[in-house]
């Protein structure tokens, strides 16, 4: 096993305001990625007021490598969650906010209505909340771009050749597939995909993935360092210097992202706002 360089070594926050969302999340029965997927960042964000919620349960249909949320048998549907996430949204003041969720092979449209249900639900109670959605790599995305969020994201998380082993259950093509048709059925959303390195990828399959992303029409970009849960899920190869992902971050701009987060700790989520700040 490699050991963890000193540039990954993750400050902790704790605070009255990390008290008040964990009480409020318990209170309207909600769930983040945050917890469910061990983000790094949870005590900052939680310090700071805000979290992305996670939709439509905590198990997922598939089980990738890489990833820390349960695998299994999912939950029902819960049609009132819409309505608990936007009392959370308002309740916080949340100005932008991230909806993610497991993947839902077992629903007909993997969870695409219940999205477009939580950005409807967000939007009457607090219309001013920019609306960002992570979304499982769906068929049929036009429900959730008939509500125009201000971005859909759909993560790639890893270049081509690992999919095999990272991503069983994906596909690489498909993933990008998702990204294409952001531009396709309403050119007002914003398209975001993320990359998490150390998994053995190459140099130059980094950037073959940035010309597919862009190809397929892909504005916003985050690029982070893989954290592997356990032991059982796949192995870190390797802990990527940050002066690399400033690297890769100057590439992903000259080629023509319009905006890149590059850093160990960056994810998906992570200030996500500050995209959209950087390219109104």
């Amino acid at each position: 096993m490699l050991k963890k360089p000193d540039w990954l070594r993750i400050p902790y926050y704790s605070d009255q305001k990390s008290s008040y969302i964990i009480e409020m999340l318990d209170e309207l029965k909600l769930k983040t990625v945050c917890v469910e997927a061990n983000c790094p960042n949870r005590s900052e964000c939680f310090s700071s007021k805000t979290a992305t919620f996670m939709i439509l349960g905590t198990t997922c249909t598939r089980n990738c490598r890489f990833c820390n949320v349960n695998y299994g048998i999912p939950q029902t549907v819960e049609n009132d969650e819409p309505s608990r996430v936007a009392s959370a949204v308002k309740k916080l003041d949340l100005k932008y906010v991230v909806i993610t969720s497991v993947t839902r092979d077992d629903l007909p449209d993997g969870g695409a209505l219940h999205f477009s249900c939580v950005i409807k639900a967000i939007r009457e109670i607090s219309p001013e909340t920019a609306v960002e959605v992570l979304i499982p790599d769906l068929d049929d995305i036009k429900v959730i771009l008939n509500e125009s969020p201000a971005v859909l994201s759909h993560n790639i998380e890893t270049v081509e050749s690992l999919y095999s082993d990272v991503r069983p259950e994906a596909d690489y093509h498909r993933s990008l597939n998702v990204i294409r048709n952001v531009k396709r059925l309403n050119n007002k959303v914003r398209a975001k995909s993320g990359i998490i390195l150390g998994l053995g990828e190459s140099f130059n399959e980094v950037l073959a993935t940035f010309d597919d992303l862009l190809e397929a029409g892909c504005e916003f970009l985050t690029i982070g360092q893989y954290l592997s849960p356990s032991k059982i899920h796949y192995p870190v190869h390797k802990y990527i210097e940050p002066q690399i992902f400033d690297e890769y971050a100057d590439i992903a701009y000259r080629k023509g992202f319009r905006f890149v987060a590059s850093a160990p700790f960056v994810r998906s989520s992570y200030h996500a706002e500050k995209a959209i700040l950087a390219s109104p």
